[in-house]
């Protein structure tokens, strides 16, 4: 048995790695990836307190997270994509289409 506190210890990696992506970087794809970095990483703390509860609600609200996950990637690529075709450019810094 691995205890839960080797999950809950890898995914505190998991989510600062995720966070300092997201500060660090300035290309939005990477910015993406840590954004669902983070939500792995909520999703495997979510699993190891159900592991240690033995409930399966956990299990279902990190299915909900999985959905959200999807959702998020699937517009925020779009409007990465929709933006690198008028711009040409991913980096966050030349982005100022929304400043007015």
């Amino acid at each position: 048995m691995i205890p839960v506190e080797n999950f809950l210890i890898l995914a505190a990696v998991l989510f600062a790695i995720g966070v300092l992506g997201v500060v660090l970087r300035r290309n939005a794809l990477i910015v993406l990836m840590s954004i669902e970095l983070m939500l792995n990483a909520a999703n495997l703390t979510l699993l190891a307190y159900g592991r240690a509860r033995h409930d399966a609600t956990f299990q279902a609200l990190a299915f909900l997270v999985v959905a959200v996950a999807a959702a998020e990637a699937a517009v925020g690529l779009a409007i990465v994509v929709g933006i690198f075709r008028n711009r040409h450019s991913t980096n966050l810094d030349e982005l100022t289409l929304m400043k007015h």
